[in-house]
């Protein structure tokens, strides 16, 4: 324009409207940018529920064996209890004698408990007086065995 006597200082542009394939093509550009960030997020948060349910799995793992435990220590410690009373007050039994006959009374109890269930499959376990014994002298077997072996 200097030819014609104008200089042009500065030029407001008020409304800038492009090809519609370029509009098109800067659309389509923000639009996969957000469906990578939306992915990047969502995969994000899935990790964290998989983190998270983990964890909880584990503490749930965790807390049951905590309870196991202690209702075994109650067992034991009830145990304990019943065999120096029962030794105490009748007079000619030993420890063991009673934990034989607890023994005998926990096959029982599990033969009944096998018997009283109607979705229970048939299950075969060898009866009679020296069926109990030869139970008795395998769980003995397996607890001193047990015990020398952590030794």
């Amino acid at each position: 324009m200097t030819n014609y006597g104008w200089e042009i200082v500065q030029t407001l542009i008020v409304d800038v409207e492009p090809d519609e394939t370029v509009k098109r093509a800067m659309n389509e550009i923000n639009a996969a940018q957000r469906s990578r960030q939306a992915t990047r997020e969502k995969a994000e948060a899935e990790k964290l529920l998989q983190v998270k349910r983990a964890e909880a799995d584990a503490e749930s793992k965790y807390l049951g064996g905590v309870g196991i435990a202690r209702q075994r220590q109650a067992i034991v410690d009830g145990l304990r209890e019943s065999v120096v009373a029962f030794s105490h007050n009748v007079p000619g039994t030993s420890p063991k004698d009673v934990l034989d006959m607890v023994l005998v009374t926990q096959y029982f109890d599990t033969m009944k408990e096998i018997g009283s269930h109607s979705k229970n499959s048939t299950v075969f376990i060898p009866h009679g007086p020296g069926a109990v014994k030869d139970v008795d002298d395998q769980i003995r077997n397996g607890l001193l065995q047990g015990h020398a072996g952590s030794h």
